[in-house]
């Protein structure tokens, strides 16, 4: 046999040995083995999924540190991160599946094109059987539906303490609470302004800008936390962070609450409430319980979710169409279309990699959990009357909705949106302005 016959065997030997090792890894498989039905989904999705989707449970192939192979390696896995980050805690059952991630899987397995053909090449068992498709769908099926788009319930689900949110919606429009009197929480999540200031950045103490623009707190009730890097967990550690920040009422919890006690009527109303009357989580309590009475139902797109067709004009009803086509809803779902987990921002393309004077503001999510999986992830703002909480981003740069479905649309999607498209988006994302106890957000009243 000639030399160069000999180098083409070994050439394709060699290329043969590399799935071929693949097959000889060993995983660990985090679920407990107790026969459930979650046990054989888990070990399904840390045998085909937790390569590229995770850190904590991958295994690197022998040649990963090959130079080729380690520059596609890396691609797939940033890829897979992206798009859908899993971990030990979820796979061992520690941890739920949330219903966003429910909604994504559920999308992956309608298109059927996970893992990735290029992926297969190389990983000749990681194929999904018949009998593994036929069990993950099935579990899917169990916990959600295609999608997760629903009505804002006329009635509060949350319940609100009625004495106690009246008492808060008088602290929240309170300059007082402020270290020189000059701003409340309501000067920047103003009810006549879609429960945002419609500034590209707030003003705070001393008329001094902020670093973000003012998520809206209507509908906050429905977030996995707050502010746009969930550094709050919930509505009233939400105040606390606001009562320190310098940006905003630039005091502290001894200020406050010296303030609140020089007003008489404030302390008789804590007293009824609470036997430590005027503390920092009494304050929190009561301005907390007036933000969930912020909910917004009533908007058009609910009368049409609720069978009624002629809500939503002919444009409108093509945007929702355009929505789901592009399954926006992977990350825009829940009764507040949104605020439901921490997404990248530039997912098709690298946003970031094109925008001008980067600030820490920009890594997200990152500067809270100090992960790289972080970087420039930020909660998924709720579309609930964004129409009138412009202008939009986290940084305020998008001045329009026009603006913002074009990026979103260039930078979030596959394949980008044409002109009409996003024209009737846009007709769509006009139709989910709400209510506020019975008063349209876009009449007169709240103007």
């Amino acid at each position: 046999m000639s030399k160069f016959c000999l180098t083409v065997v070994a050439v394709v030997l060699l290329l043969m040995t590399l799935p071929l090792s693949n097959l000889l890894i060993k995983r660990t498989y985090p679920a407990p083995d107790d026969g459930t039905e979650f046990k054989a989904v888990s070990d399904i999705m840390v045998k085909k999924c937790a390569d590229c989707h995770t850190n904590d449970l991958a295994v690197h192939p022998l040649y990963f540190g090959f130079p080729i192979a380690d520059a596609i390696i890396h691609r797939n896995i940033t890829n897979g991160q992206h798009s859908f980050l899993l971990d030990r805690d979820k796979l061992s059952g520690k941890v739920p599946f949330t219903a966003l991630d429910i909604q994504k899987l559920s999308s992956a397995m309608a298109k059927n094109n996970m893992p990735p053909a290029q992926y297969l090449s190389l990983h000749w068992d990681a194929a999904l059987s018949e009998t593994e498709q036929r069990r993950l769908v099935t579990w899917i099926k169990k916990r959600a539906k295609i999608f997760d788009l629903r009505a804002i319930p006329a009635e509060n689900f949350l319940k609100p303490d009625q004495r106690k949110a009246a008492l808060g919606e008088k602290l929240f429009a309170d300059k007082t609470l402020s270290s020189d009197g000059s701003v409340s929480c309501a000067s920047c999540h103003a009810l006549d302004k879609g429960g945002s200031d419609q500034l590209k950045v707030s003003v705070g103490v001393g008329g001094k800008a902020g670093t973000l623009n003012a998520p809206t707190v209507f509908n906050a009730a429905y977030s996995i936390g707050q502010f746009w890097n969930g550094r709050a967990k919930n509505l009233r550690a939400q105040v606390d962070f606001a009562v320190s920040d310098p940006n905003e009422l630039a005091s502290n919890w001894q200020q406050v609450i010296e303030s609140i006690r020089k007003n008489n009527n404030y302390i008789a109303e804590f007293k009824e409430l609470y036997p430590d009357g005027v503390t920092a989580r009494s304050v929190s309590d009561v301005i907390g319980s007036y933000e969930e009475t912020l909910l917004t139902p009533g908007s058009r797109f609910d009368k049409f979710l609720a069978g009624d067709a002629n809500a939503l004009n002919a444009d409108e009803k093509a945007g929702f169409e355009v929505f789901k086509k592009h399954e926006c809803y992977d990350c825009h779902s829940g009764p507040a279309l949104g605020g439901l987990s921490y997404e990248l921002m530039g997912y098709s393309k690298d946003y970031f990699a094109t925008k001008s004077n980067l600030t820490k503001e920009d890594d997200g999510r990152a500067n809270i959990s100090y992960s790289k999986n972080d970087l420039h992830r930020f909660k998924v703002p709720t579309l609930r009357n964004v129409a009138l909480t412009y202008p939009y981003l986290h940084d305020g740069s998008a001045a329009t909705l026009d603006d913002v479905v074009k990026i979103m649309s260039d930078y979030q999607v596959e394949k980008p949106l044409n002109a009409e498209e996003r024209k009737q988006v846009v007709a769509f994302l006009r139709s989910l302005t709400g209510s506020l106890n019975g008063h349209p957000l876009d009449h007169t009243a709240f103007r």
